[in-house]
């Protein structure tokens, strides 16, 4: 497939065949079971082949099927490995590319929206595209002052293929659910469809762009490129070149690893309280490792792209988060309590026991606890498998929380990262950066200790 189906009649029909295609497959491995072979094997089996299916059709598809691939796959840390070896390659094939579109429709998109005479804006045009992505893909070019950039073209119909899509996939989020234990699939689709007009908007995207690459512009772990160009569906930036995430995690050294996973925690934490914005697609395709950090040529920084997803947080990130996350390390059950109540993550029709809502936090802080910490699809996956299991108490108390709205996308964002350094099996010194960047975690030694009321009320 070379373009983005545009009819919503054809989108529709492929991704209404998903669910018949699961159903198909559970048929099928009842009849192997029915002749002896393992339950174990065909399980097994079965996933391979779910995987299969979802993704080449994701892909395919682009839009919004693809986004919410990509959403799904910094999380395959969290599956079991006999079912994540099938799943990683499929996933993997979603974070850096897609079919392209025709050179015909790229060609059409510009002289539409640069120009008839576009082509003299260049020295040098690519036609063959760098990346594809979900909603657009990146072609390598020379700019007419000489500056190598990326031309970012957004596929027509791209609006139109993100909404039907998201609704489609909404219809059978349930079927969805036992890709990811322990995750709630449906509250994801409706977040990135409530996210497609932002997504869309390129004039927001550069914005978001332009705010991160001056602030960062002599920081020396974090690159942004500058925007260039901007025009409805067309986005032209500075290129970087540089070592895609996506290698790093396949092939990366141990070196290249707990550097790309430092710098990626300092990026989560340090963008909104340096930008008041929050960097809210963090896929392993968004993300390079270049050379030239502060120790030199063998040293890394991190080179950070797509801004067409972003968090508003004028603020930075909220208070009431490092304020509860540092009480939960003291072990302060009652005032973590009060303030979970006082944010809304209890609702007032709820009565929770503190040190059971405690014990419940506490595993997955974990890494803010200790100097440094080691990320591992182990790790992931026992926090998965603690919370997805009906018979453990941490499931049975996680379903009595709720989520407010204005923390849903921080919330995802940082699973999302946790999942990318699970991925790069990354040694952090997270709280270093948790120290020097979230609000309200390191405590000012000259307030003293306040007491749960006073968290409550300035929250």
């Amino acid at each position: 497939m070379s373009d983005l189906p545009r009819k919503a009649v054809t989108r529709t029909a492929k991704l209404a065949a998903l669910p018949l295609g699961f159903a198909g497959r559970a048929t099928w491995g009842l009849g192997k079971r029915i002749v002896g072979e393992s339950a174990e094997i065909v399980g097994r089996e079965l996933q391979q082949r779910t995987a299969e299916q979802l993704f080449k059709v994701l892909g395919e598809l682009k839009g919004g099927a693809m986004k919410f691939g990509q959403a799904l796959s910094v999380f395959e840390s969290a599956l079991p490995e006999e079912v994540a070896g099938p799943y990683r390659a499929a996933l993997t094939k979603l974070q850096d590319a897609a079919p392209p579109m025709p050179t015909s429709t790229v060609r059409s998109v510009l002289a539409e929206r640069l120009g008839e005479d576009w082509p003299e804006l260049f020295l040098e045009f690519d036609d063959r595209p760098a990346a594809a992505a979900s909603i657009g893909q990146v072609h390598r070019a020379v700019w007419h002052d000489g500056r190598e950039v990326a031309v970012k073209v957004q596929y027509p119909g791209a609006g139109e293929a993100l909404l039907s899509d998201l609704t489609q996939l909404s219809r059978f989020a349930r079927l969805l659910g036992p890709l990811i234990p322990g995750m709630d699939v449906k509250p994801l689709i409706t977040e990135l469809r409530d996210r497609v007009s932002e997504e869309l908007d390129y004039n927001l995207e550069a914005r978001a762009q332009q705010a991160h690459a001056q602030e960062f512009a002599d920081d020396p772990d974090v690159v942004v490129p500058a925007v260039v160009h901007q025009s409805d569906q067309v986005l032209v930036t500075e290129w970087i070149d540089g070592v895609p995430l996506s290698a790093v995690i396949t092939d990366g050294t141990r070196e290249q690893r707990d550097r790309a996973g430092q710098l990626l925690s300092r990026f989560l934490f340090s963008g909104p309280a340096r930008t008041g914005l929050l960097h809210a697609d963090p896929h392993p395709g968004n993300f390079r490792l270049l050379p030239g950090g502060p120790g030199g040529d063998d040293d890394w920084r991190l080179g950070v792209l797509d801004f067409g997803t972003v968090d508003r947080l004028p603020g930075g990130l909220p208070d009431p988060i490092g304020e509860s996350l540092r009480m939960t390390l003291d072990g302060e059950a009652d005032e973590v309590y009060a303030l979970l109540c006082a944010e809304g993550f209890v609702k007032e029709s709820i009565e929770l026991d503190p040190d059971a809502v405690l014990d419940y936090l506490l595993p997955i802080i974990e890494p803010a606890r200790v100097d440094e910490f080691t990320f591992t699809r182990d790790w992931m996956r026992g926090q998965a498998a603690r919370i997805a299991d009906p018979r453990s108490p941490a499931h049975q108390l996680g379903r009595q929380l709720n989520l407010p709205p204005a923390y849903l996308l921080i919330h995802r964002v940082t699973l999302s990262t946790i999942g990318v350094l699970c991925q790069l099996g990354a040694t952090v010194r997270l709280r270093d950066e948790l120290e020097e960047w979230l609000p309200g975690f390191a405590q000012d030694p000259e307030a003293g200790s306040a007491t749960a009321e006073e968290s409550v009320a300035e929250a």
